[in-house]
Order: C-alpha cells, then structure tokens, then sequence
C-alpha cells in the first residue's frame, strides 16, 4: 500500500480548512485516514503561527517508513525545515501559446504589409508632381491655366450660343 501525506477539505463553503493526513493514496481525497499529522487554515495570515501545524515528530515518523508529500504540503514541510524540496521550474511559463504565436506573425506582417504601403504612397505623389512641372517648363509659349478641357469647354459653349 503506498501513502500519502496530502490535505484533507473540511470547513464549510467558501470556508476552507485542511487537515494534514496520512492516507492511502488511492483512497478519496476527504475519505479514510490513518492519521491525522496536522492542520492548515488558509484564511489566516501567512505569518500566523497558527496557519500551518506540524506534529513533527510523527511527520518524520511517516516520511521515514515511505509516505509520499504531495506537492502543497510538500512545500510546508519544506517551510517548515523538516524536508527540503527542491524548486520546480517552468521554462515555459511566459510564453504565448500556438494559436497566439499564430496571431501575433500575422499582426506583424499586417503592420510589414501597411508600412510598405505607405512609403510607396509617400514616394509616389513626389514622382507624380514632378512630371507636371517638367511638362509646364517644356511649353512656357502656352497659358499655363489653360488645359484641353478648358479650352474644348469654352468652344463647345460657343459653338452652343451662336
């Protein structure tokens, strides 16, 4: 049979108190113990003395014989010196997920995609705007407000009047 040193859920709801127990680790989590090693009142200030109680004689009886800390008490035992545990790491913690990732390259290709847009649109007019002016010094004989439609206009207005 293997054990297990885990929380055991009493208090009512909304209510949380645990016990600190020593269980067969495949009877139910509020069930059948066989010991009950100490308390854990959560709503308690993280530096009352009273939030986590250790018999701690018993606790390293049972840690001696096999029983198994799940990781919370684990981590109590641990603060409370009776055995180290050592730290668990998450490389991965930070980083976005697949579908996120996803989104995010093409946000950016959207921005890439926008950008280049908008200095071909900035170097166009410039090109554009030239040409006019080069066409208007090649004929300084000309009127220079004077268009094809102006003048195709004003005869079509004459040729209407008489």
């Amino acid at each position: 049979m293997s054990v297990s040193l885990r929380l055991s859920r009493g208090g009512s709801k909304k209510r949380p108190y645990y016990k600190i127990v020593v269980a067969n680790s495949r009877a139910p989590r509020d069930g059948k113990y066989l010991e009950q090693v100490g308390t854990y009142n959560p709503l308690l200030a993280k530096d009352d003395a009273n939030r986590v109680r250790l018999v701690e004689d018993r606790v390293n009886y049972w840690l001696g014989v096999g029983a198994q800390p799940t990781d919370r008490v684990a981590r109590m035992l641990d603060k409370a010196g009776i055995k180290e545990r050592a730290a668990t790491t998450n490389p991965q913690k930070g980083e976005p997920g697949a579908k996120a990732k996803e989104r995010a390259e093409e946000k950016a290709e959207k921005a890439r995609e926008a950008e280049e847009a908008a200095a071909a649109a900035a170097a166009a007019p410039a090109v554009e705007d030239a040409a006019p002016e080069a066409a208007n010094e090649a004929t300084p004989d000309s009127d220079a407000g004077d268009t094809p439609a102006e003048t195709a206009g004003e005869s079509t207005q004459e040729a209407a009047e008489g």
